[in-house]
């Protein structure tokens, strides 16, 4: 009777295992036998979603510009009238569909800034331009446009504030972000912070290596466990974003080692320091305009992470060109608010995160 019993339970430990999965995945060889380099992916993350077409066939080039039809035209001054109507269309079903125009303009002065969402709308116009310009070494040829992270939302679904701060920090209660499965770090115990260390602001990236290369502390080295959690967790996040696991970027043999990894790390690389550009410089500075209901808990606006354009595809929207049937959003039209240049990846043998 006993042995029948560990039969039935040995027989049971793989389903329940099984049923722990999220999705269906699909496993591949990477590397050369041995080295560790199987990449898992979600089935879902090779498929391409649906991208709402143009609202019309793109007008020709040329013709009157917006700024010298229209009033208080401070992005899109060089775009030309028509272009900027179909452009305007495409806004509006990528971020407004249900309120249409009215969700950034009064209808009776649409030149007026009133309206706050027609101040942030123009503020993420400069970002996509920049997105789609300064940080090509990320978004690459797709280019991202509104839809990329909106879907349809005034508010992107995948999105981030800053976390209550604690008001008994001396207490063994309060667990300071820590040991609380979250869906952000891919339900484990790790800091849920990783987001305000990382991905607020540029420089912060500088502070995500924890790899030592010694096995016991010295005056060189100094980094303690806890210190590794919050960087575990940004990967676990960038993981579970992108529906795929660390071999995806990282050789198992070594994950530091720049020359062993994949090329994908680069691209995450640039990744990491474009969000913490979005949150940064075009995002927070946004927060006067905002109104209360548009804040989170600790009076700061929602901002994006990996999770905000990836949502589970290691390309967002599974590579759908974005930008093809935008060229205003490619680039700068005209003057317009400065943003931190895209850097340059670390080379191939630099120790880096």
């Amino acid at each position: 009777m006993r042995n029948l019993l560990n039969i039935a339970i040995v027989a049971t430990v793989p389903l329940l295992l099984a049923g722990c999965e999220l999705g269906p995945k699909t496993s591949g060889q990477d590397g050369y036998r041995g080295t560790g380099m199987n990449s898992i992916a979600l089935n879902s993350s090779a498929t391409t979603d649906d991208v709402p077409a143009p609202p019309y066939e793109l007008p020709a080039a040329g013709g009157t510009t917006v700024g010298e039809a229209y009033e208080n035209v401070q992005v899109l001054t060089n775009v030309s009238e028509e272009e900027f109507t179909y452009l305007m269309a495409a806004i509006t079903e990528w971020v407004a569909p249900e309120e249409g125009c009215n969700y950034c303009h009064n209808p009776a002065n649409l030149a007026s800034d009133e309206v706050y969402q027609k101040v942030v709308a123009r503020r993420m116009l400069v970002m996509t331009q920049a997105l789609n310009s300064s940080w090509s070494s990320h978004t690459g040829q797709s280019g991202v446009t509104c839809w990329t992270c909106h879907r349809g939302n005034a508010v992107p679904e995948a999105s981030w504030t800053l976390a209550a701060a604690s008001k008994k920090r001396g207490s063994a209660a309060v667990r300071q972000g820590q040991n609380m499965a979250t869906a952000d770090t891919a339900y484990t115990s790790l800091p849920g912070d990783f987001a305000a260390r990382y991905l607020l602001k540029t420089g912060d990236a500088d502070t995500i290596r924890v790899a030592s290369k010694s096995m016991h502390p010295n005056a060189a080295n100094k980094l303690t466990t806890m210190q590794t959690e919050p960087t575990y967790a940004l990967m676990n996040h960038m993981s579970q974003s992108l529906g795929v696991n660390c071999t995806f970027c990282h050789n198992t043999q070594s994950f530091q080692s720049w020359n062993q990894s994949t090329p994908q790390r680069a691209t995450a690389w640039h990744g990491i320091r474009m969000v913490a550009d979005i949150n940064g410089n075009y995002i927070t500075p946004l927060t006067s305009v905002f109104p209360a209901n548009r804040l989170g808990s600790e009076g700061d606006p929602f901002k994006v992470n990996c999770a905000t354009c990836h949502r589970g595809k290691n390309k967002p929207l599974g590579g759908a060109p974005m930008v093809k049937d935008y060229p205003a959003l490619k680039g700068p039209t005209a003057a317009a608010p400065a943003t931190v240049a895209a850097e340059t990846a670390p080379a191939a043998t630099t120790a880096a995160e």
